[in-house]
């Protein structure tokens, strides 16, 4: 089952008022779930960055998050390539993964300029490395090896992740247990 441990809302960083979420997965299938059930949350247009070491499931949950939005192919890491172009019936997705980026300038030949003016979401592993390139995320999801296995803690950086955020705690598809925690600013 997943677990929401606990939603924060408050100050997480700086003046500015975020709200994060962390979130329990034990194991691929249920990071795969949570992909999906994110999925049918999401706007058309939002930037994700996916943060976490090698093998802590970027991919799997981008795959999750495509199923659920109707891509029955497979996914693959475009770590060679950079980037995947997702046309489905219910949004455009790019999928990122610059763990192979060399400078973050690489990112002006595979047209990220023209890709941020879309209607589309993109889901970017190891965005640090187009740091000052990309354009900033709405949400950023953390995942972290824990003894079984993963912990996400999602943080809203714009109006828009908040929503998502509060769609996210709302909606409860995560959890069949009650009880997230709320602490800091409303």
């Amino acid at each position: 089952a997943i677990r929401a441990l606990r939603v924060i809302r408050g100050r997480v960083s700086g003046p500015r008022l975020t709200e994060a979420m962390e979130i329990e997965l034990p194991d691929p299938e249920a990071q795969l779930a949570f992909g999906e059930a994110l999925a049918r949350l999401l706007p058309p247009r939002l930037v994700i960055y996916l943060e976490g070491e090698p093998g802590t499931g970027k991919t799997t949950l981008v795959r999750g998050i495509l199923r659920g939005l109707g891509h029955a192919g497979p996914v693959r890491s475009p770590t060679y390539t950079l980037i995947e172009p997702y046309e489905l019936p219910a949004a455009r997705v790019y999928h990122l993964d610059l763990h192979r980026l060399s400078a973050p300038e690489e990112l002006e030949y595979l047209g990220l300029r023209d890709l941020s003016g879309e209607d589309a979401i993109l889901l970017v592993e190891w965005p640090e490395r187009g740091s000052g390139t990309l354009p900033p995320a709405d949400l950023t999801i953390r995942i972290r090896y824990q003894t079984e296995g993963r912990h996400l803690t999602l943080t809203a950086m714009t109006p828009e992740g908040g929503t998502l955020v509060r769609s996210i705690d709302a909606s409860r598809p995560l959890s069949g247990e009650p009880g997230t925690e709320q602490s800091g600013a409303p």
